[in-house]
């Protein structure tokens, strides 16, 4: 068991220490109380099992964990193991790996396999100079990161108010930390009423510095809240539009390989990818991962290289300006630089049944709607969508839920979904799936109540109860903005490389006495990479590398202008 989790002081920021042996767990205990006693809680633990008990219960209760030191060779779970599982509920928390030196290979692998900051050879006499100077560096940049001490933003809204559920969202999605009460409750009520709000609109926000925002606006909410939407400079060597896998992979290699790199994000940086439950073919992640985990990840990597994110974004147009390329906001301001990145993703279609459009935000969702997933215990849920991302949320919901429907408009789920999902899903006894069936009509008073499905193949109907509607049809490419700017094809997707010249030819205005490189659109400068380029691979292994080889594209472009 985990001693000292149960402090009296719970406002101290705590570190936490994991080791097998109790002599040495006892030991390195002993010296960091020595040392931060005054002002942390030192928590320590004598298995990888015991300390994640330690970790979900400081969570629970809102604890700040600033940084974990934990054993290599643990029985059952070592180190590595352990760490990769704590990134998961504190991924703010610095890391450290104690190892003998036989060991240190390990622990320099464990560098890119849990992001590890650093690695401490035991013994670790004296500790004034060998764990001391590591700890108070580590505390210094814990500090100074997102993951300092802030009061919780407070949201108090309804459960079937359309704007509270895409506040929730948006705030779950950018990791900002907040408590939800609902407007019917006695703390939300005295809330409004400090506010001054009689609840007719909701929500409110009530910031950490005790703003009050009624029913906000994403860009106000998130300067707020602490997101940064300004950008810090006029000019840049790379602007990366949209943060889903393939813009975050552009900045990532973008920041770490010299260039001024700012990416600009509409709403929440992981895309669709970011509100998956769990993704698990993706490379090097063998019991899978959480979207929102390896969102996270990635823009904490960025970050780290100096990449620049701005949330709560729009762009409206993109103009070329001799060398510069200048991408325009909807606020009317502008950022300009050498090269433009367009990684814009996908959204998911609307479902066009009568009903679905009033009852959006009141039961029907599009995605994942993460904030949501929890009120569905011990319900029927039905999901319309038949590729991956579908199968993902029957089986995160499934797991909670009385029961999960998936309705497919083909025959089955094997022309579109990865084979392992397909073979989940067949051996999970609280999902079904309904091919050839579709929903013609969304029903309800304030919020969905009842679907009516049809049978594409009879047209026969069917009414069935239903508070929970998650879409995942189709992918709609967000590039309208782009139109008279590069050329798409007629569904609206970015061509670019070989495509814009299929019969050998330019594409039309381009003056260069060289074809377009492989993700260079009609524009010279300006690349695509992921969903919104035609005929991508519509998977974030692909989307990742082609954010990598777009960078590489983009020095090449530099180089010769």
């Amino acid at each position: 068991m985990a001693q000292g989790a149960q402090g009296t002081d719970a406002a101290r920021v705590v570190i936490l220490t994991v080791d097998d042996d109790p002599g040495v767990s006892r030991a390195i205990a002993r010296d960091l109380r020595r040392r931060y006693g005054g002002g942390h809680r030192i928590v320590r633990a004598e298995s990888g099992e015991s300390a994640l008990e330690a970790l979900r219960e400081l969570k629970l209760r809102g604890d700040l964990v600033a940084v974990i030191l934990a054993d290599y060779r643990m029985p059952r779970m070592n180190g590595i193991e352990f760490l990769e599982q704590a990134l998961g509920v504190y991924p703010g928390a610095r890391r450290v790996l104690l190892t003998a030196y036989a060991d240190t290979n390990a622990a320099i692998d464990a560098i890119n396999v849990v992001d590890l900051d650093h690695y401490l050879l035991k013994p670790w006499d004296p500790p004034e100079e060998k764990l001391y100077p590591v700890v108070d560096d580590l505390l210094t940049a814990w500090r100074s990161s997102d993951y300092r001490p802030v009061p919780a933003t407070k949201v108090v809204g309804h459960r079937w108010s359309a704007p509270s559920s895409r506040v929730r969202e948006f705030l779950a999605r950018n990791q900002v930390p907040y408590r939800w009460y609902s407007s019917d409750e006695p703390e939300g009520r005295r809330l409004l009423a400090a506010a001054g709000a009689d609840g007719r609109r909701l929500p409110l926000v009530v910031t950490p510095d005790g703003t009050a925002l009624i029913e906000p606006e994403p860009p106000e909410l998130a300067a707020r809240v602490g997101l940064a939407t300004t950008p810090a400079a006029e000019f840049y060597d790379l602007v990366v539009i949209g943060g889903g896998p393939a813009g975050l992979g552009s900045a990532v290699y973008g920041a770490s390989e010299g260039l001024r790199t700012v990416l600009v994000e509409r709403s929440a940086t992981g895309g669709q990818a970011g509100q998956s439950s769990r993704i698990e073919n993706y490379l090097g992640f063998p019991d899978g991962v959480s979207g929102a985990q390896l969102t996270e990840r990635a823009r904490r990597q960025a970050s780290r290289f100096g990449a620049e994110i701005l949330t709560a974004r729009e762009v409206t147009g993109l103009e070329v300006n001799g060398a510069a390329r200048v991408v325009r906001f909807s606020d009317g301001s502008a950022v300009a630089a050498h090269s433009v990145i367009l990684a814009t993703g996908v959204s998911y279609r609307q479902l066009g049944a009568p009903g679905c459009d009033d009852l959006t935000g009141r039961g029907v969702y599009y995605g994942s709607s993460l904030t949501e997933a929890s009120s569905c215990e011990g319900q029927d849920v039905y999901i319309v969508g038949g590729a991956n991302s579908a199968g993902q949320a029957a089986l995160f919901l499934g797991r909670g839920a009385k029961s999960v429907t998936l309705l497919v408009r083909g025959d089955s789920l094997a022309a579109s979904m990865s084979y392992y999902l397909v073979q989940q899903i067949e051996e999970s006894p609280h999902i079904t799936v309904r091919p050839r069936t579709v929903v013609a009509e969304a029903q309800g008073a304030g919020h969905l109540e009842r679907l009516v499905l049809r049978d594409v193949g009879t047209g026969t109907t069917e009414t069935v109860d239903a508070q929970w509607l998650f879409v995942f049809i189709g992918a709609a490419p967000l590039t309208d903005w782009l139109e008279g700017t590069v050329l798409r094809n007629e569904n609206g997707f970015i061509l670019a490389g070989p495509d814009l010249t299929p019969d050998g030819g330019p594409p039309p205005g381009w003056e260069l006495d060289r074809p377009p490189y492989h993700l260079e659109t009609s524009v010279p400068g300006v690349f695509v990479a992921g969903d919104a380029r035609a005929e991508s691979a519509k998977r974030v292994a692909s989307a990742v590398g082609e954010g990598a080889m777009a960078v590489m594209l983009v020095h090449r472009y530099l180089e010769q202008s």
